[in-house]
């Protein structure tokens, strides 16, 4: 054989040997252990370093925020802005804002059509809500891809993941429990023709290039993605109240009765008839106002704080005024019942303790540790704490058998109005801070200890837990003036609501605990469906919490 027939065989290239000498004689690169030329010494080696960490690295990425610029990063607040109407409920899921567009004027905003609650209590309808998808969406799709890529690259075995939440991830991954070995040698190959190789789900069989494990991973059904309305249901009109940080005007009762400030009166609006009644109109007591509203836990009495710190009971069946005393020196800017006990803040920085069916002060207890107005009272579910915010950027935790604070926190750098415990972790209280601080703080009232910290962005109005879910919700001022819904504990916000055209100071929530109601210094109150009853409820008990145990 002639070298011209070896060369075309096996197909190398007519490279000399002398092309790799330098003038001197010596080679101009280090020999490899790999030829890409072929020939005898051919030896295969691994992937190498690089290529390795480059795919270990995949596993570990989020390709739905880093694959592509035309996809922006998820922020903590998107400005998304509804172009719905009553005559375009069905192009409003398209009609969202991009990233990059201004934000359209308040003229511009086509919003639902609303009607005075003067007039009957008569609600103006929107049309079709629009779900929007979850946050959560692309988390699921990112933990997916990367259990994918740990099956196919680790043989971790994955097999399934839930929408369970957790702290690091919205998902949560769930691995086969049947161990497997390291090094696999051989591959079983039955004797009988009717044996395992006739299965269609044998890996032999399997035209598809991801292994048993992968394919059950992708076949796995999915949760339902919730989809949260960014409409409300219900818009109705309350001229003159108020633009005011520091006051409490609209409450909602276990009876479906919403209660509302307006200025100098009290108005009583039905959710079941839309019924509204006027209770009372403090203008003609001395040119008095409204600075708060609260119900009890019955239902059937209404507490009315007014400028001038006079404490206003109402028998809201029989429209008939039964308390009425004078218990600070200033206005009552929020309420709490526990019982048959009233407490009141006002902006003399005290706060009162009152039981009520004793007709002279000997019970009334006073709370003295605020050093500016007192903006939020709110008692635990045992009812056995008071938590209290104030204008001094403190949060103070009281007992009902001490005169002094138990615990006193001072992170915030802003008043504390928004006050909230947790109805599943009884120990765990929630606050938001004002303007200059603009974050949620979560402590463990059991041990005194701080849980974590959300920054959001703008100032937080008002907060409350699901009764359902491990869901809470916030209202916001400056400068986005939304509504956001949160997953706790990973505090991923599931959507955000945008409606109103001021600071959204004010927030109550149905006694079914699926709807709230916000309203804002726009004169409007807006009636949204955020949450929604599970089938399964579990309710969290500490063994530190010994009150429900029996002595």
């Amino acid at each position: 054989m002639n070298e011209d027939y070896l060369r075309r065989f096996f197909q190398r290239p007519p490279i000399s040997p002398q092309k790799y000498l330098t003038s001197r004689g010596s080679i101009q690169t280090t020999p490899t252990k790999y030829r890409p030329d072929g020939g005898d010494r051919y030896i295969p080696i691994r992937e190498s370093e690089q290529e390795w960490a480059f795919k270990y690295a995949s596993i570990s990425s989020h390709p739905l925020t880093d694959a592509s610029n035309n996809i922006p990063a998820r922020k903590l607040f998107d400005d998304h802005t509804n172009a719905a109407s009553n005559t375009q409920s069905s192009t409003s899921s398209t009609a969202q804002q991009q990233p990059n567009q201004q934000q359209p004027t308040h003229n511009q905003q086509q919003q639902p059509s609303s009607n005075s609650m003067n007039n009957n209590g008569s609600v103006g309808n929107n049309g079709p809500n629009t779900g929007s998808l979850p946050l959560e969406e692309t988390g699921h799709d990112s933990v997916t891809h990367r259990a994918l890529l740990k099956n196919e690259l680790l043989k971790h075995s994955i097999i399934d993941v839930r929408s369970d939440c957790d702290s690091t991830d919205s998902v949560q991954i769930l691995q086969r429990s049947t161990p497997h070995s390291l090094f696999k040698y051989t591959h079983k190959v039955p004797n009988s023709v009717g044996g395992s190789l006739a299965n269609a789900a044998s890996p032999l069989f399997s035209s598809s290039p991801l292994s048993a494990d992968s394919q059950r991973l992708l076949k796995s059904p999915r949760k339902p993605q919730r989809k949260v309305p960014k409409n409300p249901y219900k818009v109705l009109d309350a001229p003159e109240l108020q633009d005011d940080f520091y006051l409490n005007l609209v409450d909602w009762s276990s009876q479906n009765m919403l209660s509302v400030g307006l200025n100098t009166c009290v108005y009583l609006w039905s959710a079941c008839n839309s019924q509204v009644i006027k209770l009372c109109d403090l203008g003609n007591e001395n040119s008095e106002s409204v600075t708060s509203v609260q119900w009890s836990e019955r239902g059937d009495l209404l507490a009315v704080g007014t400028h001038k710190g006079i404490l206003q009971i109402w028998d809201t069946r029989t429209q008939k005024r039964i308390h009425n005393i004078k218990v600070h020196e200033m206005r009552i800017g929020c309420l709490a019942w526990n019982d048959n006990v009233i407490c009141s803040g006002s902006r003399d920085r005290c706060i009162i303790y009152r039981d009520l069916r004793e007709s002279n002060n000997v019970t009334e207890k006073r709370l003295n540790a605020h050093r500016q107005e007192v903006c939020g009272l709110k008692w635990s579910p045992n009812k056995e704490y008071l938590a209290s915010g104030g204008n001094d950027n403190q949060l103070l935790v009281w007992s009902l058998r001490r005169n002094e604070p138990i615990q006193t926190y001072t992170e915030h750098n802003a008043a504390v109005k928004a006050l909230a415990w947790s109805p599943h972790h009884p120990s765990v209280l929630v606050s938001g801070g004002g303007t200059a601080d603009r974050s949620l703080r979560f402590w463990n009232t059991m041990t005194g200890q701080a849980m974590q910290c959300v920054e959001t962005g703008s100032q937080v109005c008002n907060v409350a837990w699901s009764k359902h879910s491990p869901e809470l919700v916030s209202t916001h001022g400056y400068s986005f003036n939304q509504v956001i819904l949160w997953k706790y504990p990973s505090m991923q916000p599931i959507t955000k609501l945008s409606g109103h055209q001021s600071r959204v100071l004010y927030l109550a929530m149905s006694p079914d605990g699926e709807s709230i109601v916000t309203g804002a210094g726009d004169e409007t109150l807006r009636f949204w469906h955020v949450f929604s009853k599970s089938s399964n409820q579990k309710t969290v008990r500490s063994r530190l919490d010994l009150h429900s145990c029996i002595r």
